[in-house]
């Protein structure tokens, strides 16, 4: 390990001797002397956010502004006027000029994290920013320029956004000049007790408290566990046990309380599908599963009520999609000596009709449950089931309290 590297650890608390993380360090020291942009991918809290810092304090942009934008915080209808700025009367509520990011920042550096939730029209504008250096507030048409270094950092796969039409290509060659990729917490098993022991002695110091350590077991299992979560996952267990547990030794049995089932564990990267949301898409389908349901219950309340007034509507299975279709309607005087062909069934006198509740979110709850005993409670095949993502159904399961 250079002795650069050392001094980067050391300055921004970075803990690890991991090659894959020495040579994504290595990568931002080369390139921190230049302007180019760069791409730094890895999943959900493997710490991206340290390498723009250090990419920023390495160059000779270091004494102008470094300001971080998290692309996914900002709503689709103001993040251009957040990152371009915007003319006075503008839009509603624009009662003055205002400076956007990249004006603000203007021989510094911009990060922008959380790259690829940018709106399409949003990544045109950068696109022209990052090719000529010129911008226009919204609202204006005068051009303007900037010169801003530009680095980005996702947790999407970005090959997958493009092909799906979410991110643009030209984009993605533009900010990918030097990509980095950082490697997750389970491919640093080395590094995961280094870590363990910084936050816990971080923790003690902030809490003034002892600090808490591991039993060799408790280690082992501490070294194998998925961390699908990353760092920031191992860093809020070591907070827990060290505010938690009154003995300051943990056992594998203790530790065990904190460590999630790995197979219910949230889903870190997703792939954006077609031009909507996927949550959005993958709501749109349950509902309509669901008001099919309500549609066939209906039927079924109604063929019952017939029944009840000696009435009769006799239904057969037609070729429509659905489950009966009515063809005649026969009165009756007596119910009791009334049948309905039903898919060739034979339905009698029913005597008491059962309200049945309607409401979707009964049946959506009812739908889970049933697929999730059906498949043993293994939460992929049910959703595979259901027709949804795992992610979702977990974001139900959580939502519902199932």
């Amino acid at each position: 390990m250079t002795t650069d590297i050392q001094q980067i650890k050391q300055r921004f608390g970075i803990i690890g001797n991991n090659p894959e993380l020495n040579r994504a360090l290595d990568i931002a020291c080369q390139v921190a002397q230049t302007d180019l942009s760069v791409l730094i991918s890895g999943e959900s809290g493997v710490g991206k956010e340290f390498f723009p810092q250090v990419i920023h304090n390495a160059s000779l942009r270091k004494h102008s502004k470094y300001i971080a934008v998290n692309c996914g915080a900002i709503p689709e209808g103001t993040i251009d006027s957040e990152l371009f700025g915007h003319e006075k009367g503008s839009f509603t509520d624009a009662k003055e000029t205002r400076k956007g990011y990249f004006e603000v920042a203007d021989k510094g550096t911009i990060f922008l994290d959380e790259v690829a939730e940018l709106p399409m029209s949003t990544q045109v504008r950068l696109l022209r920013v990052l090719e000529s250096g010129e911008f226009m507030k919204v609202g204006s048409s005068a051009v303007q320029k900037t010169n801003v270094r530009v680095i980005a950092a996702t947790n999407v796969n970005l090959s997958y956004a493009i092909q799906n039409g979410r991110f643009r290509e030209d984009l993605y060659y533009r900010l990918n000049t030097i990509p980095i990729n950082i490697p997750p917490l389970r491919e640093r098993k080395d590094d995961i007790y280094l870590l363990f022991r910084k936050f816990a002695g971080d923790f003690a110091e902030k809490y003034k408290m002892p600090v808490v350590s591991l039993t060799d077991d408790a280690r082992i299992m501490l070294e194998n566990y998925e961390w699908r979560g990353n760092i920031r996952q191992l860093k809020n267990i070591t907070e827990q046990l060290s505010i938690i547990e009154e003995a300051r030794e943990i056992d594998e049995n203790m530790l065990s309380h904190y460590l999630p089932d790995q197979s219910a564990t949230l889903p870190m990267i997703f792939e954006k599908t077609g031009s909507t949301n996927s949550f959005d898409t993958e709501r749109e389908i349950l509902y309509k599963i669901l008001f099919d349901m309500k549609a066939d219950i209906n039927e079924l309340k109604k063929v019952v009520h017939d029944l009840s007034l000696g009435r009769v509507t006799t239904y057969y299975p037609a070729d429509t999609g659905s489950d009966f279709a009515q063809t005649n309607i026969v009165t009756s005087a007596n119910p009791a000596s009334v049948n309905i062909t039903a898919k060739h069934k034979n339905i009698t006198e029913t005597e008491e009709i059962v309200d049945e509740p309607l409401s979707i979110i009964e049946k959506e709850i009812e739908l889970i449950r049933k697929a999730l005993e059906k498949h043993s409670g293994r939460r992929k095949l049910a959703a595979g089931e259901l027709g949804i993502s795992e992610r979702t159904l977990y974001r139900k399961i959580k939502e519902h309290n199932i």
